[in-house]
């Protein structure tokens, strides 16, 4: 089986299929309490069975669609965001993220640096055996200052993306660990980087599961400046 060509398969397309088979469970629910009432055992037994196996994938189907919501496959080095950024005040920032599918969102940010985290997932040697790739999530965005004591009392930012919802792959292998035997570990990976005005910066996640923030050249000269330049 080829669980790359599955992972890909979108939410909807997974949520449709949970659709065909719930409409499918109904229709064997309307059988078996016909062939209940005519007092036909048998046939009742094959219906009934049908239903069972069609509402287990109505639930293995929606369950999947959901708790994959905002996971996405981890290559060799996958693309996460990428960070435009322009100075609002001292210390204040006005950031748009653009996503690899061309979707946008601005957000405002205090502090001298931005930091982004994100989720990884990893499975064990069999299910890696059979090519199930590492999955991943943007978790949240900060802003961090270069003042540890001013750290303790200025103005914080954090922006909690929550692409994958409440039902979410981490809280299961938390709470339900015998529902996902295959899952290897869940943990964070993070990054930061100075935050420049005019700055743009690419954010890629590497298959170790290692967050890696790149400036532009412009943005790395800007960056290496001392204050006032």
């Amino acid at each position: 089986m080829d669980w790359s060509k599955l992972l890909r398969l979108p939410t909807t397309v997974l949520l449709l299929l949970a659709a065909v088979f719930a409409l499918i469970t109904l229709v064997q629910l309307v059988m078996l309490r016909r062939h209940l009432h005519r007092r036909r055992r048998l046939a009742a037994s094959g219906r009934a069975l049908l239903c069972l196996g069609a509402f287990a994938l109505t639930l293995l189907l929606a369950g999947g669609g959901f708790a994959l919501r905002g996971y996405r496959l981890l290559g060799e080095e996958a693309p996460v965001v990428d960070i435009d950024a322009r100075i609002l005040s001292p210390q204040r920032w006005a950031l748009v993220l653009t996503w690899p599918d061309g979707s946008f969102r601005q957000v405002q940010l205090d502090g001298d640096d931005w930091r982004v985290e994100a989720v990884v997932l990893k499975w064990k040697l069999p299910a890696l055996l059979a090519g199930l790739p590492p999955l991943y999530r943007l978790d949240r965005l900060s802003g961090r200052y270069d003042d540890a004591a001013q750290e303790t009392s200025a103005p914080r930012t954090v922006i909690d993306f929550g692409e994958a919802g409440a039902f979410d792959l981490r809280s299961l292998s938390k709470q339900y660990p015998q529902w996902l035997p295959e899952v290897d570990t869940v943990y964070g990976s993070g990054a930061f980087l100075p935050l420049v005005d005019q700055g743009h910066y690419s954010v890629s996640l590497m298959r170790t599961g290692a967050l890696v923030a790149r400036p532009d050249e412009a943005t790395a000269r800007r960056i290496g400046q001392p204050l006032g330049d």
